[in-house]
């Protein structure tokens, strides 16, 4: 199974993030600009949460609260579980299922170098048991 660093290497890389003061209409209007689910809430160069469209659902619009008045500091989630770079995409997997969340950030020591999403994740796992069921069929034709 491929390496965290080897599917990062494959998709088109770019880390959004904002400062934890800013109100979760801006976070959501960056989300929507940039067609993602999570921006990565970060102090500086720590990671201190992430958010997602599912936070917004149910901190804010589910409890009534002002999307332009709330910061997203307040709804964030957090800790944020992450991973390094020499990981499998089987132990991203794992951490995902069994954490019930779809964006997992990537770290190489203290810095923040990309975000998997559970549609990374299982690209890679659709590509690799293509790539089996090809050989196996190679396999018994010959």
């Amino acid at each position: 199974m491929r390496s965290v660093r080897q599917i990062l290497a494959s998709k088109q890389q770019r880390i959004i993030s904002v400062q934890p003061e800013l109100p979760v209409l801006e976070v959501i209007r960056k989300m929507a600009e940039h067609a993602i689910g999570s921006v990565l809430v970060m102090q500086g160069d720590d990671l201190i949460g992430i958010a997602t469209e599912r936070d917004y659902a149910r901190k804010v619009i589910l409890k009534q609260r002002s999307s332009s008045d709330t910061p997203v500091s307040t709804i964030m989630s957090a800790p944020v579980f992450t991973v390094a770079s020499d990981q499998r995409a089987n132990h991203c997997m794992q951490i995902m299922t069994d954490k019930h969340i779809r964006h997992l950030p990537v770290k190489d020591g203290n810095t923040v170098i990309g975000v998997l999403s559970i549609g990374d994740l299982l690209k890679v796992v659709i590509e690799e048991q293509q790539h089996e069921i090809e050989q196996l069929q190679q396999y018994i034709a010959s």
